[in-house]
């Protein structure tokens, strides 16, 4: 029998005599009067005197992480959401049917206190136990170490004993909830709405990505996992509502690397009468203030490199990042043959080889350009042909007014001035459906009803999407988006 197992058994055992004795190993209704971190806080700067002067009344409880017996006494570190406090059991100080059960106490149980504040011999503030019970029992051992590559796989299968033993990890999924408060704040204080759209579509669309596709039974008919917001956001816009925003959750069957989950979240937003250029101006605002907000400072440490989130980022359109960026050789913009020439002596994987030189030339870009952009730059004007809903730029009506924002070599955001042309639209997504029908898993299909609200008129709009794990992956230096999901997706064993 395993060590683990062993330990399983022995603690079974021990709730099982608990229960023989008439004691509930999982009571209700034990009531802490404070939490531990709110207790040190505000009696930390006390002294031993003041202390015993005043014999301050506490009742705590939180999981045990740590105990040291010296038989008749013993020193116990608990642990709940605020932070840690030790307390100390004498024999002699608390009833003798208490000091019995707490002999029973494991690691990873939960205790539950009531005494007094104190000082140690030490000078640790400390609770001096009058009544001690039991809380929780724990029938699994903690395990000792829970670090190491050797260990990365099994903190995303089991993150709540990640998040047990590991004070950094909640530390980071603090300041991602923060993060995304603080991001709800912006756009309320700007008079933006916040909205819910369906999750499930009928037709997938608002990107190019793979859909994860269910059915539902009483309608007798297909449903798509949400890929994006942008349809029915844009409907809303439409409709009346000139300002809207959603922190959602898109699904998109595809790979899963350092950057990508099959679920994952994402802030979505749109502003009717504004344009991609004042989304830009509004991007390098929030994230100048997500930066001083969460890690106190507009210079953000991501893995050894120092990223400038101080406002106004670099602009760069697509083709120029090509040239000064990747040092592609001029004549390949305006020959695909001499495009396909310069991909494949590079090695770079094209989606297909029968595609358009400004597809050719994307492709390019993110395989050579993408990977050099460490600090914040907003590349614009992408191909009309890679930009299905984006508005075409009156000077090019080859290039859409659209924006991606990298950092650190990551797309970050997404956003452009609107396709509101109801008759422009129709013929993107004709060609998306010929794309389709050619192979493409990713391209969109004809959403009618779409159609059929811009026929009703849309006011001219810009739209941007943000990507919250990637962001809160820069905040907080985690290196992969699975450090910044609770629950990661994974293989099964």
């Amino acid at each position: 029998m395993s060590e683990e197992n062993q330990y399983y058994l022995q603690r079974k055992e021990k709730a099982q005599q608990l229960l023989e004795k008439g004691i509930n190993p999982y009571p209700n209704g034990l009531k802490p009067s404070h939490p531990l971190g709110e207790l040190v806080r505000a009696y930390n700067d006390k002294t031993k005197e003041e202390l015993e002067q005043n014999k301050i009344q506490v009742q705590v409880a939180g999981r045990v992480l740590l105990i040291r017996s010296f038989g008749k006494a013993a020193f116990i570190t608990l642990r709940d959401r605020s932070g840690d406090l030790q307390c100390y059991v004498r024999k002699d100080q608390v009833p003798e049917a208490e000091f019995e059960v707490f002999k029973t106490l494991d690691m990873g149980d939960f205790a539950y206190c009531e005494g007094y504040l104190f000082r140690t011999k030490t000078n640790e503030l400390s609770v001096h136990v009058e009544h001690f019970h039991l809380a929780g029992k724990g029938l699994r051992n903690l395990p000792e170490k829970w670090h190491g590559l050797t260990d990365i796989e099994a903190r995303y299968r089991q993150r709540y004993v990640d998040l047990i033993v590991n004070p950094s990890v909640k530390d980071v999924f603090r300041k991602r909830a923060q993060m995304i408060t603080e991001m709800r704040k912006f756009f309320v204080e700007r008079d933006f709405l916040e909205c819910e759209t369906p999750m499930m579509h009928p037709i997938p669309g608002g990107a190019k990505a793979k859909p994860f596709v269910t059915h539902h039974n009483a309608l007798g008919m297909d449903l798509y996992l949400r890929i994006a917001p942008e349809l029915y956001l844009k409907r809303l816009v439409v409709g009346g509502f000139e300002r809207v925003f959603e922190v959602n959750r898109n699904f998109r069957n595809e790979g899963i690397s350092i950057q990508h989950n099959p679920e994952f979240t994402m802030l979505e937003f749109y502003q009717a009468y504004a344009t991609y250029e004042d989304l830009m101006n509004l991007t390098e605002d929030l994230l100048e203030k997500l930066a001083t907000t969460i890690v106190g400072s507009n210079s953000v440490t991501y893995q050894g490199e120092v990223l400038q989130f101080k406002k106004p980022f670099k602009r760069l359109p697509l083709y120029q990042s090509l040239l000064e960026i990747g040092k592609v050789p001029p004549e390949i913009m305006g020959s695909r043959e001499k495009a396909l020439q310069f991909a494949e002596a590079k090695n770079i994987k094209l989606t297909s080889p029968k595609e358009s030189l400004p597809v050719l030339l994307t492709e390019i870009f993110e395989e050579i350009v993408e990977p050099q952009l460490l600090q914040p730059v907003f590349i614009t004007h992408y191909p009309t042909e890679v930009s299905p809903l984006s508005r075409r730029n009156a000077q090019d009506p080859n290039l859409t007014d659209r924006f991606e924002l990298f950092i650190f070599g990551r797309e970050i955001a997404n956003g452009f001035s609107e396709l509101n042309d109801p008759v422009d639209q129709r013929g993107r997504f004709l060609e998306q459906l010929k794309a389709k029908e050619a192979g493409d898993e990713e391209a969109m299909g004809l959403d009618e009803d779409f159609i059929n609200a811009l026929e009703y008129g849309m006011p001219p709009t810009a739209g941007e999407g943000i990507g919250i794990d990637r962001l809160v992956m820069l905040l907080t230096d985690q290196p992969s988006i699975r450090d910044v999901i609770l629950f990661p997706h994974m293989r099964h064993k």
